[in-house]
């Protein structure tokens, strides 16, 4: 087997409630990704995005990135991986500061960005991502690239994003006892935009909704920019247990039967449709129309989908997002999904597909990768551009290093 230059492979790792997915893309010369192995493996000792069980995570992991190195023909060292769950807080903070030489260098960006991170966080949480909406040079707003203008002062606008110090070390103690290490931590719902959405969307405003496992993400773009992320703890496994319930049926059918034949719009399952579902224990299994499951299945899109509107709206940019809703995750593929969302949405509601890559479309063309995809094109965007590892030890040099520049910038 022909190994591949390593240094051209881009790796994403969404460590997801319901399946861990690795994905290993190569670089072109044309700067596209070509997608050429994928390993996915179901998920065990995540609950609602975060880690309850090192070792069961841990073997998923191996599993997972096992399957794709066999597939891609080459060995993984290190990762991109997705963090998700409902630790994740945001806000958005601004910044100031004096332009050193009257015209915007990298370095003054870099101090206008380091003012604007400069709010108090709690003590148990990181900052994860500081993703800048616009800069403003002396009241000139809506400044994308400000490098190379001339002026006196610059402001920021920037969407910082933390999570739970804990929450991120455990996923990173996880990949590391598989032998990788992390190049990255990234927000998944900031990872499924880049797969999903186009930039005349994000201009006009959209409204991400990622429906996985055990957590749904939601993002709202305007302008361009990301405005706002919230995460809710209510997704497709509450949808699996209430059918587990409903039905009686052990929870691996009641997983298999919502794929199969769930429906989240009673009015669209047929009346005459009946289905198979198996019984706890030796008990025979029955038939069931599909329409009692539709009528277990809406009450929960429903609740979820009224929980977004309200987080939409508590967001303030309801009235802005004139792109509408585009749903992508493994649980936004139910029938009938797209037809209730518009009902509760009152607005225009499209199915989140990947796009922007090459290899094993028909595999990778599914909603359920949206996070993998994005991690794929987020590596390739921050490629030159790499953090240090994800390690502690940055500590006393890093913090000196700052100290440094502060004192140069300011005299």
């Amino acid at each position: 087997m022909s190994r591949r230059g390593e240094k051209n492979l881009l790796i994403g790792l969404d460590i997801g409630t319901s399946k861990v997915a690795c994905l290993v893309g190569e670089l072109k010369a044309d700067d596209t990704i070509e997608i050429v192995g994928i390993g996915t493996h179901p998920s065990r000792g995540i609950k609602k995005g975060v880690v309850v069980d090192i070792e069961s995570t841990v073997q998923s992991i191996q599993r997972a990135v096992e399957e794709a190195e066999l597939m891609a023909g080459c060995e993984i060292h290190s990762v991109h991986a997705g963090i998700a769950g409902s630790h994740i807080r945001s806000l958005n903070s601004h910044g100031i500061t004096a332009i050193k030489e009257r015209e915007v260098s990298q370095a003054d960006v870099d101090r206008v960005i380091d003012a604007a991170r400069a709010v108090a966080i709690p003590a148990d949480q990181k900052i994860l991502h500081i993703l800048p909406q616009e800069f403003i040079i002396d009241d000139q707003e809506g400044i994308r690239e400000p490098i190379g203008m001339c002026g006196v002062r610059l402001e920021a606008r920037v969407h910082m994003v933390t999570g739970a110090v804990s929450a991120a070390q455990n996923i990173v103690k996880c990949i590391r006892r598989c032998g990788l290490e992390v190049d990255d931590l990234v927000l998944e719902q900031l990872s499924s935009s880049y797969a999903v959405l186009g930039e005349d969307e994000k201009e006009l405003g959209v409204c991400l909704v990622d429906i996985g496992g055990g957590t749904t993400d939601l993002a709202v773009f305007t302008d361009g920019a990301i405005r706002h992320t919230a995460v809710i703890p209510i997704a497709g496994d509450q949808v699996t247990n209430d059918i587990a319930v409903a039905l009686r049926t052990p929870t691996q059918y009641a997983e298999q039967i919502k794929i199969k034949h769930a429906c989240a719009l009673s009015r669209l399952a047929g009346s005459g449709e009946t289905i198979e579902v198996p019984s706890i224990g030796e008990r025979p299994a029955r038939r069931l129309a599909r329409q009692t499951l539709a009528e277990v299945v809406e009450p929960r899109y429903e609740e979820l989908l009224d929980l977004l509107k309200a987080e939409l709206r508590r967001s303030g940019f309801e009235d802005l997002v004139a792109g509408g809703v585009v749903l992508t995750g493994g649980s936004s593929k139910m029938d009938g999904l797209l037809d209730l969302a518009e009902e509760v949405f009152h607005m225009p509601v499209r199915l989140g597909i990947p796009q922007y890559l090459t290899g094993m479309e028909e595999v990778i063309r599914n909603p359920i990768h949206s996070t993998g995809v994005g991690l794929l094109i987020y590596a390739r965007q921050h490629r030159f551009a790499r953090r240090p590892p994800m390690s502690e030890a940055r500590g006393i040099k890093a913090i000196w290093e700052r100290m440094r520049s502060w004192f140069q910038g300011s005299f």
